[in-house]
């Protein structure tokens, strides 16, 4: 295939016809909370309520609040009458904290309830999904638009490639353009991704010069990140559309639901945003496929819940979703947060305060969990998934200043406010932990409190399988028994990783309020296999430190009561490499474990999505650097590893220890703890990485002396293990 060289002059866009998109400044938190206090309700604010399926919303989130209400005021009062007769400070803490936890966990089983409820019964006041034959008007222009930076090409344009294919076949593609809008900043990449856009021209018969209906835009200054793309393409073309499609550049979508989107926008005059739900795409790992099967029997009955309470003030998650231009563009710039730290500056998660703003102005916003065929990949382990978490707690974290914002609707305030606190409920849990160890306010009811929270838990799940064997779709899941054992294979998965879960997210709370610099970098696209060495580095501070105080703490008491926290971080390093294993995947997909109707009836887009072919030669090849040793195939050897750091665990939990004694742990390194027994080592530097001097380090193990009597068989385990080690990299 003959392919013209990627050039700067080349014409890869269409034409500019310049709009404006220009942002207003943000009234401020005090100044919008003193505003409320006085301001009289809008014209625009009544004609807003005026809406016809307002007044349903209004009954439906009653409904929910009392449902919420009245199981924390049981717990309350469950606890006030058994606790004690003069109870203290501590106990009314973890009383408070026992009532505001359980009213959290009441919130996700009330609204997996009312998603059963919508499934089984239909909801009146949804948007109804024209038929299929419906002729849209000629003027309805629509823009595809997939923003990326330094992203996989390969998997990125294949993806692109399936999308296209699939409007393609539908007969609607003169109806759509689709966009490239890259911020790569890596020369090669961005070579790739310009030959790869001609290469897609190419195999889809449009002219690679900027006339036809395929474009690809390098922009030369990042701002904003991808808000600040998105908006770019707004100024720059923006006037030439009626909606816009936003793709990820994970995302993959079948034609016939783009087109229904464009139907249900035109049949929908006041839409401003309609959001699909995406379902996982292509999952390789163990994780991934616990993931998407969570999320097609749970996930879509949080999904229906939520519509069902918010209607047409939804969420809009950024991607997968289509959006009305006009308006978009004149109502929904984002100026920057005044001030300093982690929640000043550019706004990060900016979909939920773009469908703030349209919700403000009047256009409504509405998830549309029916309508299928919204696929994205989801982080191929529990290490890339908490690497997203930081910059979504960050961000929902940052929009608690929005709250007090004038004109807000009030569905759109309580978002901001769930977001963050969804995040903020981890280091909630943990003090109220540490109140219980401390034996603060310990009643008798805890245990009939503690039964009630954990059948609040299950009772989404039992209504998502219950909700496939009512539909009669347990076949696309493997039959009854794979669906039941697929079902208590992912609680024990997800009960294993939530406490490593709540500690990263306690790191990330923390990170935030302090203005700690954020990482921002897109999630692996890719299935990589996960070392044990970057494992236990980037678990050790969050993980080791909570799991060696247990361990001193269980040996000072025979109370088991923290096992359950406990043991899932002592195995935490195994558990994420084992989970984030291709060859894992693969043994459960021929064992039909996590099996979904995606997996049992691939639809077209994905199986093309997952082939690659025709971009596999132009993944850029990077040489490894002077110095850097060879990655070398030492699974066995892996394997020795974690059975030495168990038998680690185990000698340094069941050594005696007079009472008092605290273990002598090393000090944690600049980048954090990197192994239980290697106080501090170099690294052996990747490909790509720069390196700090000359040659690579070797590692460095700084010994203690021995103090205690028990002290020789700790040394001798860390020095077993640091032979084991000196025969393999790991990286710091």
């Amino acid at each position: 295939m003959n392919e013209a060289p990627p050039s700067e002059r080349a014409r890869t866009a269409p034409p500019l016809r310049r709009g404006a998109m220009t942002p207003s400044p943000w009234f401020g938190f005090w100044r919008g909370l003193l505003f409320a206090l006085w301001r009289a309700p809008s014209s625009r604010t009544r004609m807003v309520r005026e809406a016809p399926w307002h007044a349903a919303a209004g009954r439906r989130r009653a409904t929910l609040l009392a449902l919420v209400a009245a199981l924390a005021a049981g717990a309350a009062a469950l606890r006030v009458a058994a606790g004690p007769e003069h109870p203290d400070a501590l106990w009314w803490a973890a009383t408070a904290l026992m009532t505001l936890l359980f009213a959290w966990v009441g919130v996700g089983c009330a609204t997996a309830a009312m998603g059963a409820w919508a499934a089984w019964r239909g909801d009146p006041l949804a948007p109804a999904v024209p038929a299929a034959r419906r002729p849209i008007d000629a003027a309805a222009r629509t823009a595809i638009i997939m923003p990326i930076c330094n992203e996989d090409v390969v998997t990125v344009f294949a993806g692109l490639r399936a999308t296209c294919e699939s409007l393609a076949a539908t007969g609607a593609l003169p109806l759509f353009d689709v966009f490239v809008l890259s911020d790569t900043s890596d020369p090669g990449l961005r070579a790739a991704e310009e030959r790869a856009w001609r290469r897609l021209c190419a195999m889809l018969g449009e002219p690679a010069d900027g006339t036809g209906r395929l474009f690809y835009r390098w922009r030369k200054r990042r701002v904003k990140r991808k808000s600040g793309n998105v908006a770019d393409f707004c100024r720059r073309w923006g006037r030439n559309y009626r909606y816009m499609v936003v793709l990820d550049a994970d995302s993959t979508m079948r034609g016939d639901t783009l087109v229904q989107l464009v139907r249900l926008m035109e049949a929908n005059p006041r839409a401003g945003i309609l959001q699909t739900l995406p379902q996982v795409a292509n999952p390789a790992t163990l994780h991934a496929r616990a993931q998407r099967f969570a999320s097609q029997v749970y996930g879509r009955l949080f999904a229906r819940g939520m519509a069902w309470w918010q209607l047409g003030d939804a969420h809009y998650w950024g991607h997968n979703a289509i959006l009305r231009v006009e308006p978009f563009m004149r109502h929904c710039g984002l100026a920057r947060l005044p001030g300093r730290g982690g929640l000043a500056g550019e706004i990060l998660s900016h979909d939920f305060v773009e469908a703030a703003l349209m919700g403000r102005m009047g256009y409504e916003v509405w998830l549309v969990p029916e309508l299928e065929g919204s696929w994205e990949q989801t982080p191929a382990n529990l290490l890339d998934e908490l690497q997203r978490d930081r910059r979504w707690c960050q961000g929902n974290l940052q929009n608690v200043r929005l709250v007090a914002e004038p004109g807000w609707r009030s569905a759109h305030r309580a978002m901001f406010a769930v977001g963050a606190f969804s995040y903020a409920v981890a280091p909630l849990w943990l003090a109220f932990m540490v109140l219980g160890l401390s034996g603060a306010g310990q009643t008798g009811s805890d245990t009939h409190l503690w039964l009630l929270t954990l059948a609040l838990l299950l009772l989404p799940r039992l209504l998502g399988v219950g909700m496939v064997l009512a539909r009669g779709e347990a076949a696309a899941f493997g039959g009854v028994g794979r669906l039941a054992g697929s079902a208590l294979f992912e609680l024990v998965l997800s009960t294993l990783q939530a406490p490593v879960r709540m500690l990263a997210h306690c790191v990330h709370v923390l990170g935030a309020l302090t203005g700690l610099k954020l990482e921002w970098r897109s999630p692996p696209r890719a299935a990589d296999v996960p070392r044990w060495g970057d494992v236990a580095r980037r678990l050790g501070a969050p993980v080791l430190l909570p799991l060696a105080t247990g361990l001193a703490v269980l040996q000072r008491s025979a109370s088991d009561a923290l096992a359950p926290i406990w043991l899932p971080l002592s195995l935490a390093v195994p558990l994420v490499v084992f989970t984030g294993h291709p060859s894992a995947g693969q043994v459960a997909a021929r064992m039909g474990l996590l099996r979904t109707p995606d997996e049992a009836a691939r639809p077209r887009p994905l199986v093309q999505a997952a082939q690659l072919r025709g971009f596999l030669d132009l993944a850029p090849s990077r040489a490894p650097m002077v110095g850097a040793p060879a990655r070398r195939p030492t699974a066995p050897r892996n394997w020795a590893h974690a059975g030495l750091l168990a038998t680690t665990m185990i000698v340094l939990a069941m050594s005696p220890r007079p009472p008092g004694d605290v273990p002598d742990l090393p000090q944690a390194s600049r980048h954090g703890l990197h192994h239980l027994v290697v106080a501090d080592s170099g690294s052996s530097l990747r490909a790509g990485q720069a390196l700090d001097k000359p040659s690579a380090r070797k590692r460095v193990v700084r010994e203690r002396p021995a103090r205690m009597i028990d002290d020789a068989v700790r040394m001798r385990a860390r020095e077993a293990v640091q032979r084991a080690l000196a025969e393999e990299e790991w990286p710091v």
